[in-house]
């Protein structure tokens, strides 16, 4: 009996369909990583937003209770931080908002890696537990200065130290890549937060009216 010959090909891949296979699913894993990687910066900066806004209502409470004047404008004397925070110390500007701000958490940005959020406002409560800056030029009567913002600034490209933070009207500010990709949020005295590229940042110091902006940076 004559064994019986088949005229079907092999199905069996060839090298190169696999490879082939192979470069597409690793594109495919790439867009996917690269989307939700932007889906979570959008996130952070979304939620950064929102801890300004909660902190730019904290101000607003405090100073309904103290005179119509910010923590920074108000001596230590009458329970205000007004000398440190004009050493560029921020942190007993958010310490004696303790009562408003209600908990530490909304003082650490989301993309914020360097700092953790605190136990409380008391005992160990320092730099490495905020994230964002308090404007010692903020006024009601000048709704477009800086109340607050993350503190990621660089000028002439050289990243920022804490402390007194001295940004003249058309200085060469920008953000540095530490967070939101180059961005930055700012919260303004009338209560609004910006989400600001280095060149609007340029353009709102000079909207603040202000020659030299005066910022404690943590």
């Amino acid at each position: 009996m004559k064994p019986r010959c088949s005229n079907h090909r092999s199905h069996a891949l060839t090298i190169i369909e696999v490879l082939v296979t192979v470069v597409a699913v690793c594109l495919l894993a790439l867009v996917a990583l690269a989307q939700s990687e932007n889906s979570q910066a959008k996130k952070q900066i979304i939620d950064c937003v929102n801890n300004l806004k909660q902190i730019g209502l904290a101000y607003r409470l405090w100073e309904g209770d103290n005179g119509d004047r910010l923590p920074q404008h108000v001596s230590t004397r009458y329970g205000g931080a007004m000398e440190p925070a004009t050493r560029g110390n921020v942190t007993p500007i958010f310490q004696v908002m303790s009562n408003e701000l209600s908990t530490p958490r909304v003082l650490i940005c989301p993309s914020d890696p360097n700092r953790s959020v605190a136990n409380g406002f008391a005992f160990g409560f320092d730099n490495s537990h905020v994230s964002y800056f308090a404007g010692l030029d903020a006024s009601d009567a000048q709704p477009a200065t800086f109340l607050s913002g993350v503190d990621n600034f660089a000028i002439n490209g050289v990243p920022v130290n804490s402390g007194l933070l001295l940004l003249a009207t058309n200085g060469p500010v920008s953000w540095t890549a530490a967070r939101h990709i180059n961005q930055g949020n700012i919260g303004l005295a009338d209560g609004s937060v910006q989400t600001t590229s280095s060149s609007f940042l340029r353009q709102m110091l000079v909207q603040t009216g202000v020659a030299t902006n005066r910022l404690a940076l943590p």
